[in-house]
């Protein structure tokens, strides 16, 4: 199985988002800023695009596994990428609430600019795909532990 190319780097966040789009950096700093806070990780680049904040390890049923950012973006030339976990969920209501964004495959919202965003349901989007990871992982844990303690 091939590996996950997307992992954490000791690239400079700051020296990528100076590098980026110009029209993008100021939203950048902004989105590091929100991110760390809600939480409460330093900001870490994933592979050679993304700005993730934590981390998890995922295992699917079909064997692939790997670790990814529990939450992230990337400014990306067209458009902000934001990486949230559940955001694809049609029961999520916050999304209808956020602004003016467009869905991508599973995790993914994509953006213009912070100002098309309300702020405040961003924070709860933001604080809500923290809360599923912290459940996701439990979960994990549950069944490492439950497949260790048949050994």
């Amino acid at each position: 199985m091939s590996e996950n190319k997307t992992k954490p780097t000791k690239f400079s966040v700051e020296d990528f988002i100076r590098y980026s789009d110009p029209k993008k950096v100021d939203d950048s700093f902004k989105l590091v800023e929100i991110m760390e806070k809600l939480s409460g990780e330093k900001a870490t680049m994933w592979g050679p695009s993304i700005i993730g904040f934590g981390k998890y390890h995922y295992k699917y049923e079909s064997g692939r596994e790997g670790d990814r950012c529990r939450i992230g973006f990337s400014p990306r030339k067209s458009a902000f990428s934001l990486y949230v976990l559940h955001c694809d969920d049609t029961e999520n209501k916050l999304l209808s609430q956020l602004g003016k964004i467009k869905m991508g495959q599973g995790s993914c919202i994509y953006f213009k600019k912070l100002a098309d965003l309300n702020l405040d349901v961003l924070d709860k989007l933001i604080t809500d795909s923290l809360h599923q990871t912290k459940k996701v992982i439990r979960l994990i844990q549950k069944k490492m532990l439950k497949i260790f303690s048949i050994f």
